[in-house]
């Protein structure tokens, strides 16, 4: 990676983006050494503009941004870092350093759920459940989807605690993310799907006949 210090008098700019969540979380300078001690260390580290030296981030806290990747833009004067950050970042406590909530949304798991299994089915490793549905074939994958999704209906009437429903529920969406996957499909292509539905413009009897392939006049 060839960097340009030299545009801003030795330093570029750093933005600091939450490996997982995507949110932008602070943004830093940087000098040759920072940089180089951040990738030697795993741990991000700034030039102090105002103190004028190095400094970790966490150092004091204990808060410490973990490294995952980093990239330059462009022009190789500025870095994108993703990081795993050990705690709130922003010196006043806050999870960023424009006081917004940096939590994770665990349906955004769903794309890593199937970016696992997806690679389950190009590897196919010994031992692995996944890999065994995926020998099997389609018609057994849909078999269990059928199996879990009459698992959860079963459990939606006669269960008034929703324990046993989130538990079979999950075993559902886990094996349609898998039948998707055999069938080269995304559960993003699902909420795609579902996004247009939610267009108040949206012609339910059109697209369905569109989807089967059958256009009618009205």
């Amino acid at each position: 990676m060839e960097l340009d210090f030299e545009k801003m008098n030795g330093l570029v700019p750093a933005i600091i983006q939450d490996a997982r969540t995507k949110n932008v979380l602070m943004l830093g300078f940087m000098n040759k050494e920072a940089y180089e001690k951040t990738l030697q260390t795993k741990k991000v580290t700034f030039w102090s503009r105002t103190r004028k030296c190095l400094w970790t981030k966490g150092e004091t806290s204990g808060h410490f941004l973990d490294l995952v990747s980093i990239k330059e833009d462009c022009d190789q004067d500025t870095l994108l870092i993703r990081v795993h950050p050990n705690g709130p970042v922003c010196h006043k406590g806050t999870d960023t350093c424009w006081a917004e909530d940096n939590s994770y949304n665990p349906i955004e798991f769903l794309s890593e759920l199937q970016d696992f299994i997806e690679t389950r089915h190009q590897q196919m490793p010994e031992g692995s459940y996944t890999t065994a549905l995926f020998k099997k074939g389609t018609k057994r994958i849909a078999q269990k989807f059928g199996e879990e999704s009459l698992e959860t209906v079963i459990e939606a009437v006669s269960n008034e605690d929703s324990a046993p429903l989130v538990y079979e529920a999950a075993d559902a969406v886990y094996h349609l993310i898998v039948l998707l996957t055999d069938k080269g499909v995304r559960i993003e292509d699902i909420a795609a799907e579902l996004l247009k539905r939610h267009d108040p413009s949206w012609d339910k009897d059109r697209r369905l006949a569109k989807a089967k392939g059958v256009y009618h006049r009205k």
